[in-house]
């Protein structure tokens, strides 16, 4: 059996940690090894003990969620993912955060199911976003490409991919599933998986996010 996926807790509401360490101590892969009240409290305490998923309050005393997951991951060096979780469905907290570093954005409202699922997703590698932020995000980057030029090294890097890959990084720009980019492009959901693999390895980027990101920077694709 392989080793639970540690997972630390950061809220400044102790109610909200102790249901937090409910559900997540309630699967056998899963292991809570901490809690922090702040911030800074977190970015100290993972410092010296680190850990696979941190699941991080945006809005908290003495440092916020969005520079405290921006110095935990630069701790951690790729192996801590955070999980940002909040009340607050507002599009700027979503993006600061991924922008600091964070691997997804949940709302505290989800399933448990959903938070469960979403935290072997990040421990994976891959990047969730709350459906309802998932489409206004991206509308929103866009939107803001139109005040800014390209990004000449953006454009380096798309100009060395295939036309396909170009394809797909498009409609990932776009917000499409790998299943609703398979039924555009004619093509099956696996090798949808390959060429996505293969647009993150080429272009160095983390997850979906980065590549939204790069699609819009380049001028690949166009807002509207």
């Amino acid at each position: 059996m392989s080793a639970p996926i540690t997972v630390f807790l950061v809220d400044d509401q102790e109610l909200v940690r102790a249901g937090l360490a409910l559900v997540v101590a309630s699967q056998p892969d899963l292991l809570v090894v901490g809690q922090a009240r702040d911030g800074a409290e977190a970015v100290s305490r993972l410092r010296a003990e680190p850990a696979d998923v941190v699941l991080m309050d945006v809005r908290m005393p003495r440092m916020d969620g969005v520079e405290a997951t921006r110095r935990v991951v630069q701790d951690g060096r790729g192996r801590t993912k955070v999980l940002v979780l909040t009340t607050f469905d507002l599009d700027e907290h979503a993006f600061a955060a991924l922008q600091a570093g964070a691997s997804g954005f949940l709302l505290k409202d989800a399933p448990p199911e959903d938070l469960l699922a979403a935290i072997r997703t990040v421990h994976l590698g891959e990047t969730v976003v709350a459906p309802s932020t998932t489409r206004r995000l991206v509308e929103r980057y866009a939107a803001a490409t139109l005040d800014r030029a390209h990004s000449a090294a953006d454009v380096s890097v798309v100009a060395g991919l295939t036309n396909r890959e170009r394809e797909v990084l498009d409609a990932i720009a776009r917000g499409r599933s790998n299943a609703e980019i398979a039924a555009d492009l004619f093509l099956s959901e696996a090798t949808v998986k390959t060429h996505v693999g293969h647009l993150l390895a080429k272009t160095r980027r983390r997850d979906r996010v980065a590549l939204v990101i790069l699609a819009y920077g380049s001028g690949l694709t166009s807002p509207g």
